[in-house]
């Protein structure tokens, strides 16, 4: 597979391409991470990928497979955010405990003018946390850039997760397998 170009800063979408044995170098511009109300969520995360996307074009080689991903979180039809402290995180994760969310991945993938996008969707149930062990994780983990305020790869993701449906990678900030497969046809 040829050498993608990732538009996006984030550890753990780095760590999955590794994973993956993706070839790939990091090239990250400033975004606005905003979208038009009217979108539906899978659109919503597309919207964002696209622009992050965009934002790098100019800064690579003509024939560079640019891949973006932009991860939201949704509960009963809201879209949750990164919190932007302490007690945001608290207030988030105290919503999401015992309840089901919805992790959805934006992803776009450019090279010139071709262009595929796709959204994909993962159902997370979490068990109920007390005070003290939300209070633990944000404390120890800071989940403050993180949609949700949580990675399910850590702690409250090992001890508070009740189940999962669809796809783990998915959850973490990529669709590995479907962007793999996606990259495959930007290389033959």
């Amino acid at each position: 597979m040829k050498k993608i170009i990732l538009a996006s800063r984030s550890p753990r979408r780095k760590q999955l391409l590794e994973w993956a044995e993706i070839p790939f170098e990091i090239v990250v511009k400033e975004t606005d991470e905003t979208f038009p109300e009217d979108l539906n969520v899978d659109d919503a995360a597309i919207h964002i990928a696209r622009r992050k996307a965009l934002a790098v074009e100019p800064a690579v080689s003509a024939n560079a497979v640019i891949l973006a991903a932009d991860t939201i979180v949704v509960m009963e039809g809201r879209i949750i955010g990164k919190p932007k402290d302490r007690t945001e995180a608290i207030r988030i994760l105290s919503d999401l405990s015992g309840h089901k969310h919805v992790v959805i991945t934006g992803v776009v993938i450019r090279q010139n003018e071709r262009e595929v996008s796709f959204a994909d969707s993962t159902e997370v149930y979490f068990h109920e946390l007390s005070k003290k062990q939300i209070e633990f994780y944000v404390d120890k983990y800071k989940p403050y850039d993180k949609a949700g305020a949580y990675a399910i790869q850590e702690w409250i993701g090992v001890v508070g997760i009740k189940s999962v449906t669809g796809d783990f990678y998915n959850v973490m900030g990529l669709p590995v397998s479907r962007v793999f497969r996606a990259l495959k046809t930007f290389n033959s």
